[in-house]
């Protein structure tokens, strides 16, 4: 245990350290706080235990499935009704609307982040009693304990009335039972209301004033974890990836914003929203998903963490401590409490329940994108050539806006692009694709035939007047397609046909970014809260989910371009929960700084953890000019990350690989080279993530759950179960654990090891069985037969396991049974290759080239190898210094079942 003083003066180095911050560069003006948000305001101001809700007893009705009922409020005597349902696999659901709105309000359409409607259960199966869920006779989640349930009705808004016309109903409500004055009061509260808070009809930020014509709309409750020290989740935001307490700062912010070089360490929103929380000790799992589309703000509050100083000094003396417990309130501008509990209890159970609700990420294609952005025919011939002058492999060269001609997208710059499709089967010869931006603003030109199109079929946002919608970004003036309205998803979709998009191939890829969307003259950079949407819902109750769908429709636009067989591949700045069906992700507009490369880290463990497992972080940061130094760091980091993309700003100086000094260079090309290496094994977790849901970069305690060491640990992840990564992120920093060598080291415990510049700290796990193609090629693309290594890691009882996935990486083939599944156990010294699924049937050229085993305790006197009645001795050698056994062209099919026996 430590001493009191050391105890006291780790406290204090932690405060200092939290005062040091990098340079502030985003305008926090243009941004909303809690305090300029009407609705965020109101919610914080609520005091526990004093809620205006009672349950109307005589409508209870218990059924199998579920409990309806309805609440009264006792204020303005507005009903609402409340319905908790069973569903599958350990979840219930949680849905309170009005009885009579006076306008519907908004609920997300099934289809759009739901896959379908959830299949309900049996509650007893749930083991709920009142308020509080259970686990094992543990309460784990608690629904409105402390009574902040608050529900804005919509309503007509009243007029001041004379003195002596106040005993007039208000229209909507209903006296209370037994009270002759009862009309009276709320027509009194809900004047007093409107006259005291003028922004609950219309309010105004900055220049731009919102309209309220329904008055507000709000709907908030509170979610407590019983027994839980530590919550997750909620991205995006640049913070650690345990959720810290708000007690003294604002709210999480869940609201998809264009935020230009934005703040670490704070809740301020950014460009995508995943409203879903995980809580994790060593016992259990659990989560929620607030199914709702509007703006939302979380609160976290945490009886540990909330401790002032002295009352942590008093407990350590005392030797006590709490129970922990976290509460957190969540409250969103509009729509309905729409509220999923996932009981666990398991961190695989909790991925699994989610992923049921959502989907999962179909397996990607082949695709590992390490290039950045060029400007013309001319430069990506340059960049091409280079990256095989230097032998650096790459599988992607991006376009940003300037190649289109004047901003206008699904176009083409005929200066610097006269001959595009030529460019694309160029790239696409060695195996490589290209990517082209495709944002949803349209340039307003009626000579723009994009534009003019959706104009004329009246597809495009409107203004609160019914007008079309009118706002500035990088074409100027400009007007966006509604894509919350299905057909107009079809039209955007049909955009992408060869014969629509001129100039481009099968080959090329799409990016969809300013998605949120940025709107440059708009509140806050984005549209106007009271824009109108498809069926008249206003930007208020769907602004999450628009970039959503932005990216949902480019992806289906991609898959009808190929007749739906081949497999798309579009990335996005702006995401929502579900967003993972539809591509990849990246963490936006970052800075070529020491603390935007550590931050990357928890941003895509807390992306990971709620499905947005295809992920990154741009290498060398979006803004600034890092030293070659930390641009190696990243460059090693970005290596072992799901998604690997080096891209800045068009003022930067160039970010090639090649461009390094020359032992930068070379450090570089081997941390991409080792990335490619890894292909069977990336391949194989983006598989099982598919198939399970979870993440694919996940943190340390889904694996060891148990382990309280790692709750807070967001320095070092792992990529499936078998791979742990502990990326530099400091400069000049000494790190734990070591790179994929012979060296051993015992688990449970920091080990101190050398990182010098060309290290990049991974460590397999031992019982693991890892495959990988050691082959160097230009790209993935032509890696598709390389025959495998399989790199064996006992554990300490001498056993090992692993799986290798593999279809043709392009189609979507395996979805039908195309694939192949292989098992590797290595167990009484015996290596066996058996077929883990027989639902799959795939013939491959890949084969099984060499086999390295560490941890092997003695030569053995040889090895041999049986594939049905046939037995054959295989050539091997030894290493005693390193316990590395490695067996040499066992020559065997992938897809062949063999034993390989060491004598």
């Amino acid at each position: 245990m430590e001493t009191p003083s050391l105890w006291v003066m780790q406290q204090i180095l932690v405060t200092l350290i939290l005062l040091i911050q990098s340079s502030v560069a985003v305008n926090r003006d243009n941004f909303k706080t809690c305090q300029q948000s009407g609705f965020c305001k109101r919610h914080r101001a609520m005091t526990p235990g004093q809620s205006a809700y009672e349950v109307i007893t005589e409508t209870v009705n218990v059924q199998s499935t579920s409990v309806n009922l309805q609440l009264l409020n006792t204020v303005t005597n507005v009903k609402l009704t409340l319905e908790l349902s069973g569903l599958e696999r350990s979840t219930a659901r949680i849905k309170i609307n009005e009885v009579e709105p006076i306008k519907q309000r908004y609920e997300i359409p099934i289809g759009d982040v739901l896959v379908e409607e959830p299949k309900r259960q049996g509650l007893k199966k749930l083991e709920q009693t009142s308020q509080n869920f259970y686990t094992e006779d543990e309460p784990v989640v608690s629904i409105n304990a402390q009574g902040l349930l608050k529900f804005e009705h919509y309503r007509h808004k009243q007029e001041a009335q004379p003195e002596e016309n106040v005993e007039e109903a208000k229209e909507g409500e209903e006296p209370k039972e037994g009270d002759e004055n009862a009309e009276e009061k709320p027509a009194e509260e809900e004047q007093k209301k409107d006259e005291e808070e003028p922004d609950l009809w219309e309010e105004t930020f900055k220049s731009f004033t919102d309209s309220k014509p329904h008055g507000p709309s709000s709907v908030g409750l509170d979610v407590s974890f019983p027994g839980f020290e530590n919550v997750y989740g909620i991205p995006e935001h640049a913070d650690d990836f345990a959720l810290k307490t708000t007690k003294d700062t604002d709210p999480y912010r869940l609201f998809n914003l264009d935020v230009f070089e934005y703040e670490l360490y704070n809740p301020m929103a950014l460009y995508g929203a995943v409203p879903v929380m995980m809580a994790h000790n060593e016992k259990n799992t659990v989560g929620i998903f607030w199914h709702n589309a509007a703006e939302t703000w979380i609160d976290i509050k945490s009886n540990v963490a909330d401790k002032n100083f002295f009352s942590k000094v008093a407990d350590f003396f005392k030797q006590d401590s709490d129970i922990p417990q976290t509460d957190t309130h969540w409250f969103s501008e509009s729509g309905v409490i729409d509220l999923f509990v996932m009981l666990g209890p398991k961190p695989k159970d909790v991925f699994k329940q989610y992923a049921v609700l959502t989907g999962t990420t179909p397996v990607p294609p082949h695709i590992i994108s390490v290039d950045g952005i060029t400007n013309d025919q001319d430069d990506v011939r340059n960049v091409d050539a280079n990256m095989d002058k230097f032998d650096i492999p790459f599988d992607v060269i991006w376009l940003d806006i300037e190649h289109t001609d004047g901003k206008r997208y699904f176009t083409w710059d005929g200066n610097k692009f006269s001959h595009s499709v030529d460019m694309i089967n160029n790239v696409a010869s060695k195996g490589r694709k290209m990517v082209t931006i495709v944002d949803p603003h349209l340039k307003k030109d009626d000579n723009y035939k994009v534009y003019a199109d959706a104009k004329s079929k009246d597809l495009l946002v409107k203004n609160k007047d019914g007008n079309e919608y009118d706002g500035w970004c990088w074409p100027g003036s400009s007007a966006w397609p509604d894509f919350t309205d299905p057909e107009v998803r079809k039209w955007w979709e049909s955009k992408f046909l060869l014969s629509e998009y001129e100039g481009s191939t099968n080959d090329l890829h799409t990016w969809n970014d300013m998605n949120e969307p940025s709107v440059f003259n708009g509140p806050e950079i984005s549209f106007h809260r009271d824009a109108k949407h498809h069926h008249g819902w206003e930007n208020r109750d769907v602004h999450n989910i628009y970039g959503h769908l932005v990216q949902q429709a480019t992806a289906d636009g991609l898959i009808l371009r190929s007749d739906h067989k081949e497999r798309p591949f579009v990335l996005t700045r702006s995401f929502f929960a579900g967003s993972q069906r539809n591509g990849a992700v990246w963490t936006g507009d970052n800075i070529g700084e020491w603390s935007h490369l550590k931050v990357s880290n928890p941003m895509l463990l807390s992306l990971n953890l709620v499905g947005i497992t295809f992920a990154g972080a741009d290498v060398g940061g979006f803004f600034k000019n890092p030293d070659p130094e930390l641009l190696t760091r990243w460059w090693q980091a970005g290596a072992f990350q799901p998604f690997f993309r080096s891209h800045a700003h068009i003022d930067t100086k160039r970010r090639e690989p090649y461009l390094l000094p020359d032992n930068n260079m070379k450090i570089v090309r081997n941390a991409i080279r080792a990335r490619y290496t890894f292909l069977p094994y990336w391949y194989t977790v983006f598989y099982n993530t598919y198939k399970n849901g979870g993440p694919v970069m996940q943190p340390l305690w889904a694996e060891y759950p148990e382990d309280k060491s790692t709750f807070k640990m967001d320095d070092q992840f792992l990529i499936g179960p078998s791979l742990l990564v502990k990326p530099i992120t400091e400069q000049g920093l000494l790190v734990w654990y070591d790179i994929l060598t012979a060296e051993k080291y015992l688990g449970g415990k920091s080990i101190y090891v050398n990182a010098p510049l060309e290290k990049i700290p991974v460590f397999q796990r031992g019982g693991s069985v890892i495959p990988r193609k050691m082959r160097v090629r230009r790209s993935s693309g032509l890696m598709h037969d390389d025959p495998i290594t399989l790199f064996i890691c006992l554990d300490r009882q001498g056993k090992a396991s692993g799986d290798m996935y593999a279809d043709d990486y392009h189609t979507f083939q395996y979805q039908k049974g195309k694939y192949l599944h292989r098992q590797f156990t290595f167990s009484n010294n015996k290596l066996t290759n058996s077929n883990a699924d027989k639902n799959g049937v795939f013939e491959t050229k890949e084969w099984i080239e060499r086999i390295l085993i560490l941890g092997v305790l003695k030569k053995p006197n040889g090895v041999a190898i049986k594939i049905g009645n046939q037995q054959q001795q295989l050539a091997f050698g030894y290493d005693p210094n390193t316990s590395l056994l490695a067996i040499k062209k066992p020559g065997t099919k992938l897809q062949e079942d063999f034993v390989i026996t060491l004598l």
